[in-house]
């Protein structure tokens, strides 16, 4: 069974919050970290997986990583807030674990 996941991540000191979505979320939080994706997250060196959640339904991934997206700043944070309060950078713990059902099959 395959699994998606929609993520936030953020920079050194929070100003940006990156919502994103993905199959493997090991390769793709490398890939934002390793700053060789151009784009939005290079530009503001977002580099930090503060917050994920993960399906097996890819439309209802997209359809929630659409609604973060829009919803307003003080709503994520109150939604990372419910799992990691204290922003922690949670690569470092998924590395960690080497948990193979965050890579895609």
């Amino acid at each position: 069974m395959r699994s998606y996941y929609v993520y936030i991540m953020t920079n050194k000191h929070h100003t940006v919050l990156y919502t994103g979505m993905t199959n493997d979320l090991m390769r793709r939080v490398f890939e934002h970290k390793d700053g060789k994706t151009a784009g939005f997250t290079q530009i503001y060196n977002v580099h930090k997986l503060i917050y994920f959640e993960t399906s097996s339904d890819v439309q209802s991934v997209i359809a929630r990583e659409k609604q973060i997206k829009g919803w307003a700043r003080q709503k994520k944070i109150d939604l990372i807030a419910t799992t990691n309060p204290n922003w922690n950078d949670l690569y470092n713990e998924l590395m960690d674990i080497g948990d193979s059902s965050l890579h895609s099959e």
